[in-house]
């Protein structure tokens, strides 16, 4: 078989790639972050409804999983006292192929201790500057809260609306709404038509997102119906999620229960919940915030690629 060994991203986007990289571990090494290593494979598996981890038969050791993200174990490292960290690795999620996503990817997550989430995206955006420097220069980047967004891109308020609400949003924009639930409605049309708007110039921060999409965030003291939890989007291409991490073990448990039980309801697998990164909550980690940066979009929007595949060597399809 001969067909489709020629990798997707020709020479110059690799040797370009691999500089980005370089200028994103200086960033780091200037700002006095240490680089970690922890393990691609893991006993337990992501929660999230949305997330589908891709599971591993191990010799010796039975089911295990690839990671969909290194958060879990840069936790611990937290607990245990690292400090600030960062991460670059591949991560799987499964089900996720087309344009703009590959089962297999590259992630740089980082962790800042005391820092809030307005601290971190001033990190973030100084990062994804100094990656881009070369290829780019970006106008400032503007904050917007998520229901400033979706209200004025989607045309509804997605903290009032009602799931027949967004529904009929989303038809004004062409687009036929499933059955399901508000969330789920809401996660359709930001990235069906919110998202696409947003970050034309330079980068648009869409923070303070609903307590229901909190997932690993603490909620805002000041208004506990949003969560500190941001999205990046540039050249309307979601690059980037972080938090201002939940540090309240108690909390975090219920919340892995309740995705536990929303995927029994949908009829999803229900994987083993990390206990280990539980314990390390327990023991205490240090107030932080987090995020993950989708480094293979990141090249995509520094080259001005059309997808994913031209981002990278090998995707899926011809691994």
């Amino acid at each position: 078989m001969t067909a489709g060994w020629r990798p997707t991203a020709p020479p110059g986007v690799l040797r370009a790639r691999a500089a980005m990289l370089a200028r994103i571990r200086a960033h780091f090494a200037a700002a006095g972050v240490l680089e970690v290593e922890t393990p691609t494979l893991s006993r337990a598996a992501v929660t999230d409804v949305h997330l589908a981890s891709v599971p591993a038969e191990v010799a010796g050791l039975g089911r295990m999983y690839l990671h969909t993200s290194p958060e879990y174990a840069m936790k611990r490292l937290l607990a245990a006292g690292v400090g600030d960290c960062f991460q670059v690795c591949r991560v799987y999620r499964d089900g996720e192929a087309g344009r703009w996503h590959n089962p297999e990817f590259t992630m740089v997550e980082w962790y800042r201790v005391g820092f809030g989430a307005a601290a971190l995206m001033d990190d973030v955006e100084a990062l994804v500057r100094s990656a881009l420097a070369p290829q780019r220069a970006l106008a400032p980047f503007e904050r917007v809260t998520y229901r400033d967004a979706v209200r004025r891109h989607g045309g509804v308020d997605p903290l009032d609306a009602r799931p027949g609400d967004v529904a009929a949003a989303l038809a004004r924009h062409g687009i036929e709404a499933p059955q399901a639930e508000r969330d789920e409605l809401l996660d359709l049309l930001v990235s069906a038509v919110v998202g696409p708007a947003l970050g034309r110039a330079g980068g648009t921060f869409v923070c303070d997102y609903p307590a229901s999409q909190a997932a690993l965030a603490r909620l805002k003291p000041s208004d506990p119906t949003v969560a500190e939890r941001f999205e990046l989007y540039l050249d309307g291409i979601e690059l980037a999620n972080g938090f201002h991490e939940l540090a309240d073990a108690r909390e975090q448990r219920a919340r892995f229960a309740a995705d536990l039980a929303e995927r029994t309801r949908r009829r999803l697998p229900a994987p083993p919940v990390d206990e280990r990164f539980l314990a390390a909550l327990e023991s205490g980690i240090p107030d932080c915030s987090g995020v993950a940066l989708g480094f293979d979009r990141l090249v995509m929007v520094a080259l001005g690629l059309e997808s994913l595949a031209a981002a990278m060597a090998f995707p899926a399809d011809r691994a």
